[in-house]
């Protein structure tokens, strides 16, 4: 029987996430009671065709509005939380770009926080195929809950530890596959997050995963497949705008393809205004492509560990690529530390259709100047 939930019942739950209203995002105690290392199947996710998950802790407004003045914050909603997706409205976000909020039947929620999936579970494959060493997945659905195989060792598993928040791969992000199991009464796949394994990881820690196989879609050599080939190389062309952060695809002088991103903001390491995490300004060029990354980098205070960045397209050295952004849903906002960010469907399609092309068994292609592939355009205003 489904149980209704009023809006007093629902003001009592919301400081710690929805309750009822969807499900607890996670175990407070996740770590203490060993869970890390035990099998998880997926959760029973809502409905809705498409779900909003949060990513951070964040306010459900009765209006849609920030304002200090007005105190419309009803209570707080936990980070990947998940609420059906109804509705966005142009709402008042005082200080920043993005107005939209989500509406849902029981307040608002500034639409930034939220990353909008779906739940599109799989068939999984009940074992290798003979001779393959491994394959890329995509996740399709809110999350998966990972089983931890041997120790603790990357910066962003023990950021989970000590947040105590469970690692989990999120809509939108590609990993390697490289075992699958049965022996807990369902299929698993392994993930293989190690740099010296598949050899994508540049960063990674050695670090394996079990996962409900049901989670993940098994990429072909189609999802990967170059988009406009008939058009030739040179007439293509990216032109992103750092002023109001968007980013076109030119074939010749018809814009083919546009997005909104998040590129570099306009800050040093320690919160100050400066040029350092900024995106460069110029002419810029595709030379590296791989198809997900570990991204690691800085210290404690100042740096960021993020595994499984998907379709990740380099501009600018080894360090600024147009990638997939699944921890937040903040396009229009300068807010990366160099970064152009997009939403991971966009960046798959920005991958597929710039050149060089890669294919699944490359996994990565990198160019050495003069040779290069599409060419970049950051333009900037000057204040």
């Amino acid at each position: 029987m489904k149980r209704s939930i009023s809006r007093r019942d629902f003001l009592k739950v919301a400081g710690v996430g929805l309750g009822a209203l969807a499900f607890n995002p996670f175990d407070f105690n996740f770590f203490d009671n060993g869970k890390l290392y035990a099998p998880k199947r997926l959760p029973q996710f809502p409905s809705s065709e498409i779900i909003g998950r949060l990513v951070d802790d964040t306010d459900i407004r009765n209006r849609p509005t920030n304002d200090p003045v007005l105190n419309t914050s009803i209570g707080t909603l936990l980070a990947d939380t998940l609420v059906p997706w109804e509705r966005e409205v142009i709402g008042s976000v005082q200080g920043l770009t993005n107005q939209k909020y989500l509406q849902t039947a029981q307040g608002f929620i500034w639409s930034s926080r939220i990353q909008p999936t779906k739940n599109l579970p799989n068939t999984p494959l009940p074992e290798m195929q003979v001779g393959q060493g491994g394959f890329w997945a995509e996740v399709t659905v809110p999350y998966i809950d990972l089983t931890l195989e041997g120790g603790i060792a990357s910066p962003w598993l023990q950021s989970k530890i000590q947040y105590n928040f469970p690692p989990r791969v999120y809509y939108g992000q590609v990993i390697w596959i490289d075992q699958i199991r049965q022996n807990n009464g369902f299929v698993e796949y392994r993930w293989n997050e190690d740099a010296n394994g598949h050899g994508y990881g540049y960063g990674a820690y050695g670090e394996f995963f079990w996962l409900d196989g049901a989670g993940v879609k098994v990429l072909t050599d189609a999802d990967v497949a170059p988009i406009s080939p008939e058009i030739d190389p040179n007439d293509k062309k990216i032109v992103a705008d750092l002023t109001y952060q968007t980013l076109s695809c030119f074939e010749g002088n018809t814009e083919v393809y546009f997005c909104r991103i998040a590129s570099g903001q306009k800050l040093d390491a320690n919160g100050f205004p400066s040029d350092q995490l900024s995106t460069p300004v110029g002419e810029l060029m595709t030379h590296w492509k791989i198809i997900s990354k570990n991204m690691t980098a800085g210290g404690a205070q100042s740096g960021y560990s993020t595994p499984a960045v998907p379709w990740c397209t380099f501009i600018s050295g080894d360090g600024v690529a147009i990638h997939g952004a699944f921890w937040h849903n903040d396009f229009g906002e300068k807010r990366s530390h160099g970064c152009i960010n997009v939403s991971p469907s966009d960046a798959k399609w920005i991958f597929r259709w710039s050149a060089p092309t890669v294919s699944l068994a490359q996994s990565e292609l990198r160019m050495t100047y003069p040779d290069h592939g599409t060419m970049v355009t950051t333009t900037e205003l000057k204040i």
